[in-house]
């Protein structure tokens, strides 16, 4: 499975390079096509028979079909259970996070965690949590392997950490949240190819790792976390902070789902 997330993508630094309608998203939904073919045709050659690619940003439909390697199927679209993870406990044995990026808080390219700019940091059992690190997390519960993750620089210290056999390609090299030093797309190619092929050798399913977790959110404006502490389970833990314990990852990623969503509606214009 390749869970498909677009900041971390080759050559994206800004955001109307992500935004669907504008003229660059039309770009560079070319680019982050290439570099999911590139890995779809990495993995194959190392063995896979199967290849998913679940389109994991914003509404889930910037992949270009008509363009995707023959050998794999798309699931594409929003309202997913699973969101960015959906497929992961469908039998699969291991899965791929291409163009992901650092999390809410952190230095990086477009660096954001589920909400673009509303979010200042998440912590998943009190350890700051990107969307790469969370999506470990339900992966693991899944029994199920991260062999590879592309994205920036510092996307690729994070995942070191939060998936450490996992092989790593930075496409680009940050130097601001909207710039960075990139490779072109036909060396990204090679090497998301060449990673992707060897990462193959740490497919295979593993034990199931079901646990309680806990998650902590911090937001940029106190009455986010007002919102968000109507749900129930939810607590306010300061002016800006919520938290939650769940006790599956699933479930906290589920109740994180609604947090954010309805965050994200009590945002008012430019004052947040």
């Amino acid at each position: 499975m390749i869970s498909a997330d677009m900041e971390g993508a080759t050559g994206v630094t800004w955001t109307s390079d992500v935004v669907p309608g504008t003229e660059q998203w039309q770009r560079f939904r070319r680019l982050f096509t290439g570099d999911v073919n590139a890995c779809v045709a990495g993995v194959f050659d190392g063995g896979a028979t199967d290849v998913l690619v679940n389109e994991a940003h914003s509404a889930q439909r910037n992949l270009l079909l008509e363009d995707l390697d023959a050998r794999a199927r798309m699931l594409t679209g929003r309202h997913k259970p699973l969101s960015m993870m959906q497929g992961v406990d469908s039998g699969v044995d291991g899965v791929v996070f291409l163009g992901y990026h650092a999390g809410a808080g952190e230095d990086g390219v477009l660096a954001h965690t589920y909400l673009e700019n509303s979010i200042t940091g998440v912590w998943l059992d009190g350890v700051p949590a990107s969307e790469g690190r969370l999506n470990a997390a339900v992966a693991a519960e899944h029994g199920v392997p991260v062999l590879l993750v592309t994205g920036d620089d510092r996307t690729c210290v994070d995942a070191a950490d939060y998936a450490p056999a996992a092989k790593l390609v930075a496409v680009k090299e940050c130097v601001s949240r909207y710039a960075a030093i990139c490779t072109p797309p036909r060396r990204t190619a090679e090497q998301i190819a060449e990673a992707a092929n060897a990462a193959m050798a740490l497919a295979g399913r593993r034990d199931p790792a079901p646990a309680a977790h806990r998650i902590e959110v911090e937001f940029d404006a106190t009455h986010l976390a007002q919102a968000a502490a109507v749900v129930p389970t939810v607590e306010q833990l300061g002016p800006r902070r919520v938290g939650f314990d769940a006790a599956t990852m699933t479930e906290a990623m589920k109740a994180f789902k609604v947090v954010t969503a309805i965050a994200a509606g009590a945002v008012e214009g430019i004052y947040g």
